[in-house]
């Protein structure tokens, strides 16, 4: 669960990425919508859903949404993840006592918040839910104004949710 809904203001953070370099909400809002994607490495339902969030960074994530990974392991951890899984957008750590995912009030990963450039959460996604996922390709692509990106391929068996 979480706190933040939709409709509420999302709490700024800053952390470090798994290469070092600080990263801010309040600096990615400036370059358009921010999918910001809490996780842990040892989640299995995070493990399934990394790729289909990987799916819409290649499809936007160069166009103005910035896409964002919040880890809570360590840098080591996180990199074997992104690895393992092939995501290419960058995680942050979370670190030591989770001030991130605290001011969230998250106590189930993955949790997705799409926000919009005004700082308002437009998705506010617990688990895997693909429903909630299509919405986020749809808010994007109603931001940069072009018809939203495919997510699910033809033929592909997807369950509706899995919870976090």
């Amino acid at each position: 669960m979480t706190t933040v809904l939709a409709g509420h203001a999302a709490p700024d953070f800053t952390l470090h990425d798994a290469s070092g370099k600080t990263v801010s909400l309040a600096d990615a809002l400036k370059k358009g919508p921010v999918v910001a994607a809490f996780f842990k490495i040892t989640c299995p339902v995070c493990q399934f859903t990394f790729p289909f969030l990987e799916r819409l960074h290649k499809a936007y994530g160069t166009d103005g949404a910035t896409f964002l990974g919040i880890s809570q392991d360590d840098v080591a951890d996180t990199k074997d993840f992104l690895f393992e899984y092939r995501v290419t957008f960058p995680a942050a750590i979370d670190d030591d006592g989770y001030p991130a995912s605290n001011a969230y009030g998250l106590t189930t990963v993955p949790t997705v918040f799409l926000i919009a450039p005004d700082g308002k959460v437009l998705v506010s996604s617990v688990g895997f839910a693909k429903n909630d996922l299509e919405q986020i390709s749809a808010e994007i692509g109603k931001h940069l104004k072009r018809e939203p990106a495919p997510l699910f391929m033809p033929g592909e068996v997807v369950p509706e949710s899995k919870p976090g």
